[in-house]
């Protein structure tokens, strides 16, 4: 897999996370969110972090999906522990050397130098203030899939925590905590900022750009370079491929290499018109695998579901409203507990359709079911109509 790497748009970042953005407001949190598949982790890894390394400061990377079952607490003080252990190494030689059970950092928090690499007992601002400390530098400190952290009171509590450090550690001109947070579904990750009970609320939420012309440049340019019998590269079948796509690298490339394949079999046809085609039998695909999830629930869990998509954040699965629609959609009586059941079964399906944080409030599990349902809807092909031959599930099957 290539990497396109997005330096200008990494320094641009770093300049406004330390604050020199006239306008901008990412010194108090920068949150990015992009679909899944789209590059982002690639990067949060390969371009932001460098590029803050670059500019002076020490970056810890989580990604709390990496263990969902994990506390989201537990992640973020792993990290902070891998980036602070190699400074306390000399530190905690010489204290065990002394016969010391701890070293003290920053005149007053103590650690066990037995656990170094681990943050037992120590608050998650107490240990970003340790790594500032003893690094004599700012920190930054990026957490991919934020979101995830909304499922559970430990998770909340962790965000919390980081803004807690964050309003300790800066002051008016001076930024010494940098805290850049990602998410794969904008809608989740609105839930950190947008109510008065959010953790981080005020911020905004930006959109990170999707790769586009310059990266379909960039691929251009390397096939020629390699196969300059094909010059030149139809960049403009190549950059619709990629949109149908969803703007996913990985998919992309995989299209691109079979078509280049000497084994392809193409007979003729361009490499281009062959990814554009792998690209529309991809989204074909992807659309019809979720008219088939979406057809082969309960009229309940269908009518629960549309709803979902329809409103959005302003989803409220109990009120009257919402009850009315059910019935109408469902055809049939519909209690609040009937609700609760469907939203339950939807969260529990695998993979999920539903997710639900820890304050109750729910999303559409993967963010592409959004845009299909747009897509249908624009298209007046909504709901999905039943394949031939299907029976339907009948008021019992509520």
């Amino acid at each position: 897999m290539i990497h396109f790497p997005r330096e200008a748009l990494a320094r641009e970042l770093v300049a406004a996370l330390r604050g020199q953005a006239v306008f901008g407001d990412a010194h108090n949190g920068l949150f990015l969110a992009a679909p899944r598949r789209t590059g982002k982790s690639t990067f949060l890894q390969a371009d932001l972090q460098p590029a803050l390394e670059a500019a002076g400061a020490v970056v810890a990377y989580v990604d709390l999906w990496a263990d969902p079952r994990r506390d989201p607490g537990a992640l973020v003080a792993d990290a902070i522990a891998r980036a602070l252990a190699p400074r306390l190494g000399v530190v905690a030689r010489s204290a065990k050397a002394a016969g010391l059970d701890s070293v003290t950092i920053a005149g007053a928090l103590k650690i066990d130098v037995s656990k170094i690499g681990r943050i037992d007992g120590v608050t998650l601002p107490d240990a970003l203030r340790a790594l500032h400390e003893a690094a004599k530098a700012p920190v930054a400190l990026i957490v991919d899939e934020a979101q995830h952290a909304l499922t559970s009171e430990a998770g909340e509590a962790t965000m919390s925590a980081l803004k807690s450090a964050r309003d300790q550690l800066n002051r008016p001109g001076t930024v010494n905590l940098m805290l850049v947070m990602s998410g794969s579904d904008r809608d989740k990750l609105l839930r950190l900022v947008n109510t008065n009970g959010a953790p981080f609320y005020g911020s905004q939420i930006s959109r990170m750009p999707a790769l586009g012309q310059d990266f379909i440049d960039h691929v251009s340019r390397l096939i020629t370079a390699q196969r300059p019998a094909l010059a030149p590269v139809q960049g403009a079948t190549l950059l619709q491929a990629f949109e149908r796509f969803g703007h996913r690298p990985q998919f992309f490339m995989e299209a691109l290499g079979q078509a280049l394949s000497p084994l392809s079999g193409l007979q003729g046809l361009r490499f281009e018109q062959a990814v554009l085609q792998a690209a529309q039998a991809r989204q074909r695909d992807d659309e019809a695998q979720m008219a088939s999830e979406f057809l082969a629930l309960k009229p309940l869990e269908q009518a629960v579901l549309w709803r979902l998509l329809e409103m959005g954040q302003r989803f409220r699965p109990y009120d009257a409203e919402a009850l009315r629609f059910y019935r109408d959609t469902a055809q049939a009586k519909v209690t609040v507990q009937q609700v609760q059941n469907a939203l339950e079964s939807l969260r529990n399906r695998h993979p999920a359709l539903v997710w639900k944080s820890a304050r109750g409030e729910y999303a559409v599990h993967d963010a592409a079911m959004h845009r299909w349902f747009e897509h249908c809807t624009a298209d007046g092909h909504w709901p999905p109509p039943e394949p031939p031959g299907r029976l339907t599930t009948g008021e019992d099957g509520i």
